[in-house]
């Protein structure tokens, strides 16, 4: 995992370049340091570039209430997601559009953050396993599996080897938060095959496909089918059992529980993320809200 702290600008220069600069005077300010000096070649006076999730995803709902970017009055919910805002279908989208833009800032699940980007601190916390553990990193979420009707008997199996003292570890390896810690291991059962169906969140996709090649390796006769197509596709799907069980990034409102089984079978930060180039080392909770509504729209209105 890669965070971002502040940059380190290191020049060689010659005794003789030294004393020039010396001479000439630089372009220090009255205090002695430039601008451009704080923060390395990174321009803070640049517009940021928002990268948000389509509203299909249980990331962005997450992320949107969590930091008041959605706001509730009443029974009516607004989406201030800044209009500017580039906006991507899955996880992979974000880390691309983030690491190809040194302007660019956008949200993953913390199981993705690789060293494509740069994970910043949110109110001087770190986003880490222990820290969403701990409860103390801000932005954190459930993921959760949901089914309507009685499962088929591979499903049902699955869904116990997910629950099993091994799913849970597979949780662990991806980098996120188990919710059965002390599960118990998992039995073998017998005659189990088929084909098993999933669907939803593209941030839960991938620790359930890793999970469901142990299962595979276990019953070679059950064929997976799974779809990334988004949180609240995924709870549709398994409301109209087009799929045996739906993946959510996110809670459920009462009205999608309201005739589902629902399990979170992991915790997970949200990563704030940016550009490897891009000297940032934290925000407060304010300031990503103001952020992605584009309250804020350039780097110096957040950099000290």
């Amino acid at each position: 995992m890669k965070l971002k702290y502040a940059s380190k600008w290191i020049m060689a220069l010659s005794a003789t370049a030294l004393l020039g600069a010396c001479a000439d005077g630089g372009s220090d300010d009255d205090s002695g340091n430039s601008s451009e000096e704080s923060s390395g070649d990174f321009d803070t006076s640049k517009g940021i570039t928002v990268v948000a999730r389509d509203t299909a995803s249980g990331t962005r709902g997450a992320f949107n209430e969590i930091t008041g970017v959605l706001v509730e009055d009443g029974d009516t919910e607004t989406d201030n997601t800044a209009q500017s805002a580039i906006i991507q279908s899955g996880t992979q989208g974000v880390i691309t559009a983030v690491s190809e833009d040194v302007n660019g800032i956008g949200y993953i699940s913390l199981g993705s953050l690789n060293d494509s980007v740069a994970g910043v601190m949110i109110d001087d916390v770190e986003p880490t396993h222990d820290t969403v553990a701990d409860g103390s990193y801000p932005i954190a979420r459930p993921f959760n599996m949901a089914y309507g009707e009685d499962l088929s008997p591979q499903a049902q199996e699955f869904w116990n080897f997910i629950f099993s003292a091994e799913g849970q570890a597979m949780v662990e390896e991806e980098g996120y938060i188990p919710v059965e810690p002390d599960a118990a291991e998992y039995e073998e059962a017998e005659g189990i095959e088929g084909t098993i169906s999933l669907a939803g969140s593209t941030s839960v996709e991938p620790v359930a496909t890793v999970i469901s090649e142990a299962f595979k390796e276990i019953y070679p006769d059950v064929v997976f089918e799974i779809s990334a197509t988004g949180s609240s596709a995924g709870i549709t799907a398994a409301q109209d059992a087009t799929a045996d069980i739906g993946m959510a990034s996110r809670e459920l409102s009462e009205e999608e529980a309201a005739n589902l089984t629902v399990e979170a079978i992991a915790n997970d930060g949200i990563a704030v993320v940016v550009n490897n180039d891009n000297p940032l080392e934290g925000l407060t909770l304010d300031q990503v809200r103001e952020i992605f509504t584009g309250e804020v729209t350039t780097w110096e209105e957040v950099m000290e």
